[in-house]
């Protein structure tokens, strides 16, 4: 996480509810058992006897670990069933595993994913969506938790294993997680893992904020790296894919905070039960349980040059947060980024984006979303046809045609046509291989 994006977090947590601590009323042990907020040794308010300049060793991490698991105890009054190991890499070691798991090789090609970012104006033709998505990721994640592991990974700003608190704190809030709820689950679509990690990850946000204040007040903590002197991840290499990927951690904390302020810890304990259907959901707090995204199919009415994909979905959904993104970073907005609410991207009912593809290896999509009414599909078609004109250089040589010129990696032909609160946008190479992926009606 990058220095602008922890300033932002502290801006969207400004407005949470603190949740309430008790004094500091413990026994010196527990007695026979294990209890909230004691972990290994250690009280949430004990001093630990480290030196942070020269890195945390072995039996520093230990200590320092058990207290911050004894602190998210107090915090969210849960227990920690079983310790969680804490490994300490360096970024260059990260961005190595990362890359096919040490190989130093490159993720595979997905065309698929490919024309679904494409499709929001955010990944174009000249890279691939998995090297951009692994790239921007190497160079923005700071620690990570493996629920197949059962370990957590903290990625140090230097050579020296150096442990940032809020980062420790952070993915031992997802190991608790695992351990009470179980985090094993998949999704099938875009928006829907965006959704699912605005529960997972707004509510590690939320605690490492609350952790923070702590540590600003009554709480002894340990001095945070300096992430300025070199080995930092840097800027994201594809600050629209990051808008997209940071959408969890920005509006996560505000659902958390909406459903903790609603009925506590129990009542966010519940969501484990019924996760958000959309990020719609996660951006409104208020449309969560009750308004689920609608199902949008697209019949497929291709000749014989252009096919879909051999995927399954054979459709992903990008939803309202991708939306956002794609609005933002071409300029059809300037809306707060760590809100995810605009005009053209509010109103968001439910969307499919089917990919297509020809014997040449080259790519096209049918983009079909649905509206709350008319007024919001007009919005939406209106921004992204002014997106391809204003930021790509389009034409329009015909109705509701639009052809992005070379150089640009969008370069392409596209038909928008908005028929009542349904807008339909279909690409392809050229404007003859239009009617060949997607045939117009009549």
């Amino acid at each position: 996480m990058r220095k602008e994006l922890l300033l932002a977090l502290t801006v969207v947590l400004a407005g949470c509810t603190v949740p309430a601590f008790g004094g500091n009323d413990h026994p010196d042990a527990p007695n026979g058992e294990d209890s909230i907020g004691w972990e290994n040794g250690y009280w949430y308010d004990d001093p630990v006897n480290v030196t942070t300049d020269d890195g945390l060793n072995e039996s520093e991490r230990e200590a320092v670990t058990a207290r911050t698991m004894a602190r998210v105890e107090r915090i969210r009054d849960r227990e920690f069933t079983e310790t969680v190991p804490v490994e300490v890499v360096s970024r260059a070691e990260y961005r190595n595993r990362s890359r096919g798991n040490g190989s130093g090789a490159g993720p595979p090609e997905d065309p698929w994913n490919d024309q679904v970012w494409e499709s929001l104006l955010l990944i174009g033709e000249d890279s691939g969506s998995s090297e951009t998505i692994d790239d921007t990721l190497s160079t923005s994640v700071q620690g990570f938790y493996s629920p197949s592991r059962d370990r957590i990974v903290i990625v140090s700003p230097t050579e020296t294993p150096q442990v940032d608190r809020r980062t420790l704190a952070h993915e031992l809030v997802h190991a608790l997680q695992d351990q009470q709820f179980g985090l094993n689950g998949s999704a099938e679509t875009q928006d829907q893992q965006l959704a699912r990690d605005g529960l997972i990850e707004g509510e590690a946000n939320y605690v490492q904020a609350l952790y923070q204040r702590r540590c600003e007040g009554d709480w002894n903590c340990i001095t945070r790296p300096d992430r300025n002197g070199g080995g930092g991840g840097g800027g994201p290499q594809n600050p629209g894919l990051f808008t997209v990927i940071y959408q969890p951690y920005a509006t996560g904390p505000f659902f958390i905070d909406a459903i903790y302020d609603d009925g506590g810890w129990d009542a966010v304990d519940a969501i484990y039960d019924e996760y958000p259907e959309s990020t719609e959901q996660v951006i409104h707090p208020k449309k969560y349980p009750d308004e689920n995204p609608e199902n949008v199919t697209v019949p497929d009415r291709s000749n014989g040059e252009w096919n879909r994909f051999d995927h399954d979905p054979v459709a992903d959904t990008v939803g309202e947060a991708s939306i956002f993104a794609t609005m933002y970073h071409n300029n059809q907005t300037d809306a707060n980024r760590y809100r995810y609410q605009s005009e053209p991207s509010a109103g968001w009912a439910g969307d499919s984006v089917v990919p297509y593809h020809n014997g040449s290896g080259a790519g096209g999509y049918v983009w079909v979303s649905t509206w709350d009414s008319e007024k919001d599909a007009r919005q939406f078609a209106q921004a992204y046809r002014a997106a391809l004109v204003e930021e790509h250089g389009a034409t329009q040589p015909r109705a509701n045609v639009y052809v992005v010129p070379e150089p640009s990696p969008f370069a392409d032909a596209f038909r928008i046509s908005r028929s009542g609160d349904t807008v339909r946008i279909v690409n392809g190479p050229t404007v003859d291989d239009l009617a060949s992926i997607h045939r117009p009606r009549g």
